[in-house]
């Protein structure tokens, strides 16, 4: 039973690091844009959007769906980068494992 014990010893140590790293990852930021930069969207490492910057130029009254597009673009693609920086830094973690729970 010793060994079970060391065992549930390291799952607590690993669920300290998991709980400390999300907690970092959540204070980190990545940046996204549409549109040759017209849109501009900022997320966390929570996959939580934090801002959108529309330039003047792309609000035009006629072409409301271009800045709709533009928008979903954007946001897709910051929500894509923070999932991207949120399984590299928990892989790194896990040391390459793929454990359910995790992410």
């Amino acid at each position: 039973m010793k060994g079970f014990g060391n065992l549930m010893k390291e799952a607590q140590k690993l669920q300290a690091q998991i709980e400390a790293m999300k907690e970092e990852i959540g204070k980190r930021t990545v940046e996204a844009s549409a549109g040759g930069g017209m849109v501009t969207v900022v997320a966390n490492g929570n996959q939580e959007i934090l801002s959108i910057k529309i330039e003047p130029e792309a609000i035009t009254p006629d072409d409301r769906e271009m800045l709709e597009d533009l928008v979903l673009a954007a946001t897709n693609e910051a929500l894509r980068k923070a999932k991207e920086m949120l399984m590299t830094e928990m892989g790194k973690l896990a040391g390459g494992l793929k454990l359910p729970g995790l992410m």
